[in-house]
């Protein structure tokens, strides 16, 4: 099943959702970062989440995300764009624990209890909106629901799940978010905390073949659910050679031709896709004139 995305709403207006299947963008990204089980639960969660954030805006946006946790991952950043591309990255990839008292991954364990969520929107303007919140739990889904609610006044269930396989790969990864809309009533509050309340494991749902649209159609049964969009979302990463060719020229010619004289050359690597870019001598002399 092809990772989808889609954008809708309940209660005749009254709640706006978005679900999405995410398994083959955190199964590259958690690739490509040489992730262990743990390690891909936290960053696969953060991944998704951040694609349903970036889902709602439009044109050039983009959402930037940092966990910064007391946990032995040190850190979660990841980036959405509006159009559906995500990429991000952990430092310490290599982190595994034994599955938690509730027999799920020990993210919480990995992240950290202290720390801080943070989230940067580009929306084409003078500023940047920044949002900062301090974690609530570690398992990344409440401590974004804490941060909609706190920093951007919006109550807000998010939910996002990854299933690792027993060779590392991803066996089903996905996510929602579900906001009340000013003017929702008491009634489809009282409604909307029981479903999620009840409502199964996302990433078991998804392992199990259902579409976002089939996740939301069970979440929603009985609640006016009606499907405005479906988009592709999907890992991608904005690095290339002239980007990091900028980067270097961006050190000054001092650095630059410290590393004519000594290195004869130079190579740089992605941080988010781990990409390796070999610079020659020549490539370098070029940007000192």
């Amino acid at each position: 099943m092809q990772d989808m995305l889609i954008k809708a709403t309940a209660f005749n207006g009254m709640v706006r959702a978005y679900a999405a299947n995410t398994t083959a963008l955190v199964g590259e990204a958690c690739e490509r970062q040489d992730t262990w089980a743990t390690s891909s639960a936290a960053l696969g969660r953060t991944l998704t989440i951040t694609g349903l954030i970036a889902a709602m805006h439009k044109g050039e946006d983009t959402v930037t995300v940092k966990i910064e946790g007391d946990g032995p991952m040190g850190a979660i950043i990841v980036d959405g764009h509006a159009n559906g591309a995500v990429r991000g990255y952990t430092p310490h990839p290599h982190i595994d624990f034994p599955l938690n008292s509730a027999g799920k991954l020990d993210v919480k364990r990995a992240v950290g209890e202290s720390g801080t969520l943070s989230v940067v929107k580009d929306l084409g303007l003078k500023d940047y909106f920044t949002g900062q919140v301090p974690l609530v739990s570690g398992e990344i889904s409440e401590d974004f629901t804490y941060y909609f609610a706190n920093s951007e006044q919006t109550p807000s269930a998010v939910a996002a799940g990854v299933i690792v396989d027993t060779d590392l790969s991803i066996k089903a990864a996905g996510g929602f978010i579900v906001q009340l809309m000013p003017g929702a009533s008491e009634e489809v509050i009282d409604q909307l905390e029981e479903k999620i309340n009840e409502f199964p494991s996302i990433s078991s749902l998804i392992e199990a073949g259902n579409s976002p649209e089939d996740i939301l159609a069970l979440l929603f049964k009985d609640a006016d659910l009606r499907v405005h969009e479906k988009a592709p979302v999907y890992f991608q990463c904005q690095c290339s050679r002239e980007k990091m060719l900028t980067a270097i020229e961006g050190l000054g010619t001092e650095e630059i031709q410290s590393m004519i004289e000594e290195d004869h050359g130079a190579e740089a690597t992605c941080h988010f896709c781990n990409e390796t870019y070999q610079v020659t001598e020549e490539e370098l002399k070029s940007l000192l004139f």
